[in-house]
């Protein structure tokens, strides 16, 4: 009876994962057909799954582009660049839509330090340095086992040499892991969905409004207060906006 509730599990898994496949194939059948809002609802299906791709944010962002839906192809760009954060063409597509942003705002400036950790610690995603790290656990233990069994001298130095390199590294890929996933913590960003988004000075409609933002401008979600959200923007801006105005990433 075990046997055959594996294989039964085993099918639907199969037979699930067939389907995304051929969902996603024949959303991008409908994408080179420029059959954008077709694709689109492809594609969303396969979302409406549980189911996530960087391929799949990446085509939905494209294909939100295509229909000059600014908000939805930055937003999506942003998913795919969060599960793929060195893939050089989301990267360009980000900045392509980007550009058909309207708000222009002013970026602070990171510290050396601040940038160049940032930049290490982006080369893979959480899941990347997860991987990155088990396999040099695993090299390390074979190595230290090789170390252990040599009869070499030279080869033990080697072997301990360079098994503690490894766990060195191992141990900065789990510290980049959990710098990223606090990052993503304690930075929740969204983007701007509304055409045209007034920002107030508090959470109600008779506050004074203080600036307004436009589709597809990224903010920094630091408050939830009842249906509003508290925003900052990278040049320092504070203010309140409905949170029907944005989707948070």
């Amino acid at each position: 009876m075990k046997r055959i509730v594996e294989i039964l599990i085993f099918l639907v898994i199969t037979t699930s994962f067939s389907q995304e496949e051929e969902m996603f194939q024949r959303g991008n059948s409908l994408y080179n057909q420029e059959k954008y809002q077709e694709a689109i609802d492809k594609y969303a299906s396969i979302l409406d799954t549980n189911q996530e791709s960087a391929s799949l944010y990446y085509n939905l962002g494209n294909a939100h582009y295509k229909l000059s839906n600014i908000g939805a192809s930055v937003y999506y760009f942003e998913k795919a660049l969060q599960l793929a954060p060195n893939d050089e063409d989301i990267k360009n597509n980000l900045v392509f839509a980007q550009k058909a942003t309207i708000d222009a705002i002013d970026v602070i400036p990171e510290g050396f330090v601040s940038r160049t950790i940032k930049k290490f610690t982006n080369i893979f995603s959480i899941d990347g340095w997860a991987w990155f790290s088990v396999i040099c656990i695993i090299l390390f233990v074979t190595l230290f086992i090789l170390y252990y069994t040599a009869y070499s001298s030279s080869k033990k130095r080697i072997f301990f040499v360079v098994s503690w390199g490894v766990l060195i590294f191992g141990i900065f890929g789990i510290l980049f892991a959990f710098k990223q996933y606090s990052f993503m913590e304690n930075n929740q960003f969204a983007i701007i969905f509304s055409q045209e988004a007034i920002v107030k000075s508090e959470p109600n409609l008779r506050s004074e409004e203080v600036f307004e933002l436009h589709e597809g401008t990224k903010v920094k979600v630091i408050e939830t207060v009842n249906d509003w959200k508290k925003i900052k923007l990278t040049d320092g801006k504070i203010g309140w906006i409905p949170a029907s105005d944005l989707k948070e990433l």
